[in-house]
């Protein structure tokens, strides 16, 4: 009866300022401010099948890193893993299926079960916004089977600037940055630094987060793991950029990115420390005197040093067995390597895009534990590498009638190969992959405002080392992959619609995706042993979203979205497994510009369709109110709120995962958070 009372007085909230707005009057208008012109240009500017996420919704947000902050984007659901470190899914589909790039940079995290997903490598502060383009329509990356997340970093402003911002919350959270730079007619730099910490997040329950395993449990945490510092994260870049000429410009950046003890509840371990390097370096000739041209050549690379053990847990406590600080540890290494050449130029009336690209990926994780021959080191991946070498081409042309079409195409050469050995794969033992995809798609604006969009793409993702040559061996359950497993392909349709105005925004869109050889978790029991492994399977993922903004009278301001994702393993004849459920938010909004009141109201349907088979479990709906405040005036900016007003105990479907450091303890979302920030820009 408590919790149907909590979710009839976080519902009233939302309806009861709906409710004001029906009865004011049509006539009076609303005061032109920001909101007015993010309505226009995200009805100029993005496609059905596009979303954007800009830091002013960042700011506004308690988020602890970029992927909660994408949770409000629709289509993008997140694993919940801890306190931070959270990793995003798109459409149900997660993990490689997507790429997750910055500036165009691939990004992979170290540990084999993203505790680092590759959104954790970057923070906020460097970021000027977030483009995602859903569905395998991305041709100029390889991958992204599911969608392309792109992160774009700041640019210095001419002259001096500086940006400044501190944000302080519940459970002792702190999140500070400072950004300087200068930028001249030929020349420009920036440079920042940002800190975070905090303290372990509380549920609705007001246990700590951490507090989910039964006394008995030997993943429980011991008593000085239990409430400390759920994480701590130092990270410094610079950019530089300069212009040899009118119509060149070179850039060059480097970040370095310091995680200290990171708790994971999600996992039977937690992060010791996530080192992080990023280097981008790229050379790109368009200007003034040849709009109509423009090429690019990129070069970046990034490493991730992930060491992560149970010394937190019951696990770990002195036995006859356990000698070390720790019962179990994996030391995960993951280096990329990246080079791209593309360029457009006006032909036969329309524009023709294409390129080259290259990348490698090495991946090395070495496990050591008490029960596998004394801590005896294993190979778990085992120093793999995958290589991919790309072409790409593209070309669009406006038609008769307000219609753009637009067709490419891609072929990717790959090799994956190992540098070592462990029990699934002998050393030096490799795949070799040969892949095609394909986009096209027409867009029609049959009157002013409106747009339509239709597409038929084929998308790729290859295996990757984990999938192919991974090895970890208990006596209760072996988890390794499958060296002869086959590249995923995604033939996938999108329809799409958007509708704008001056003080109205509306879009819709719907997919239909049809997986071949899609890779799937697969258990199975065998001599009274526990196997978990990957398999390709056939499976169907369709779904939606909408999403609308809309201007009302007195300055109020009306946003809902609404996403859904439906999958089928259809080889086995049963749901597919980790697919988020509909989820959807509403808010209203009142803006004069110089400050704000927002009431938002999220929820989640109940998830029933689980894959049995892979003992997934049934999650119950949720309904969570947010509440949020905002000031400016000429460079400072104060925001605040509490989210989870009614501090409602519930879960995402997607906290927990079965594979390979298991859990199976669902980890419960955050209760009642209290947060402030105060920005400077100057």
């Amino acid at each position: 009866m408590a919790g149907e009372l909590k979710t009839m007085r976080s519902s009233a909230v939302v309806a009861a300022l709906a409710a004001a707005v029906s009865a004011a009057p049509a006539a009076q208008a609303a005061t032109q401010n920001r909101m007015l012109q993010e309505i226009v240009v995200l009805g100029q500017k993005l496609s059905p099948i596009e979303e954007t996420l800009t830091m002013r919704e960042v700011r506004e947000s308690p988020a602890r890193d970029m992927s909660e902050a994408l949770k409000r984007v629709e289509g993008i659901s997140i694993v919940r893993k801890g306190a931070i470190a959270n990793d995003v899914v798109l459409r149900g589909f997660q993990k490689d299926n997507i790429n997750v790039l910055v500036d165009g940079m691939r990004l992979h995290g170290a540990c084999p079960n993203r505790m680092d997903s590759p959104s954790f490598h970057y923070d906020f502060a460097e970021i000027e916004q977030v483009t995602v383009l859903k569905g395998p329509n991305d041709i100029s990356n390889p991958g992204g089977l599911g969608g392309t997340v792109n992160a774009l970093t700041k640019k210095p402003r001419p002259g001096w600037g500086g940006d400044f911002s501190l944000t302080n919350g519940s459970y002792d959270s702190l999140n500070a940055s400072a950004v300087g730079s200068y930028g001249a007619d030929r020349s420009d730099g920036l440079v920042g630094y940002a800190y975070k910490r905090s303290g372990v997040p509380r549920s609705g329950d007001h246990k700590p987060i951490t507090d989910i395993y039964a006394p008995t449990s030997s993943n429980r945490y011991r008593s000085g793991g239990l409430d400390s510092t759920a994480y701590e994260l130092n990270t410094g870049w610079a950019k530089l950029g300069f212009k040899p000429g009118a119509d060149s410009r070179l850039d060059a950046g480097f970040s370095y990115q310091d995680a200290e003890h990171v708790l994971y509840p999600y996992l039977l371990m937690d992060a010791v420390y996530d080192r992080t390097q990023r280097a981008d370096w790229s050379y790109r000739w368009a200007g003034p005197s040849t709009p109509d041209r423009d090429f690019k050549l990129q070069v970046y690379w990034n490493r991730v040093r992930h060491l992560m053990d149970d010394a937190l847990r019951q696990s770990s406590i002195p036995s006859a067995t356990v000698t070390r600080a720790y019962s179990m540890q994996t030391d995960a290494t993951s280096q990329t390597l990246g080079l791209k050449l593309a360029g457009a130029l006006p032909l036969g009336g329309g524009r023709l895009r294409g390129g080259l690209d290259y990348y490698q990926r090495d991946w090395d994780a070495v496990n050591r534990r008490a029960a596998y021959a004394a801590y005896t080191p294993l190979n778990m991946i085992p120093d793999a590498v995958v290589h991919d070498a790309g072409v790409f081409v593209e070309y669009t042309r406006g038609l008769p009638g307000e219609v753009t079409a637009k067709a490419g195409a891609r072929g990717d050469f790959a090799r994956a190969q190992t540098g070592s050995g462990n029990p699934v794969v002998a050393e030096g033992a490799h795949r070799d992959f040969q892949e095609l995809s394909a986009t096209v798609q027409i867009t029609a604006i049959p009157a002013q405002g409106l747009e339509l969009f239709a597409g038929l793409a084929r998308g790729a993702r290859l295996p990757d080392q984990k999938e192919l040559f991974m090895s970890l061996p208990t006596a209760a359950k072996n988890t390794f992959g499958e060296p002869s497993l086959k590249a995923t392909i995604n033939d996938e349709a999108d329809l799409g619609a958007k509708y704008a105005s001056d003080r109205f925004y509306v879009k819709a869109s719907l997919f239909y995706s049809s997986l071949m050889d899609y890779i799937n978790l697969r258990g199975y029991t065998s001599g009274g042993v526990n196997n978990i492994t990957y398999e390709n399977v056939r499976a169907t993922l369709w779904g939606g979203e909408f999403g609308s903004q809309i201007s009302l009278p007195w300055d109020l301001y009306l946003n809902g979205n609404l996403s859904c994702a439906v999958g089928n393993n259809d080889t086995a004849g049963r749901p597919l497994s980790e697919v988020p459920p509909l989820k959807g938010s509403v808010a209203l909004r009142y803006d004069k510009g110089a400050y704000f009141v927002e009431a938002e109201e999220n929820f989640s349907a109940r998830q029933y369709r689980v894959d049995s088979a892979l003992q997934e479990t049934q999650t119950p709906g949720s309904e969570i109110t947010d509440l949020k405040v905002g000031y400016a005036y000429k460079a400072l900016s104060i925001y605040a709120g509490v989210s989870n007003v009614f501090d409602r105990y519930y879960f995402s479907f997607l906290s927990y995962l079965r594979d390979p450091f298991a859990s199976g303890v669902k980890v419960p979302e955050n209760g009642r958070n209290f947060y402030g920030t105060l920005a400077l820009r100057f």
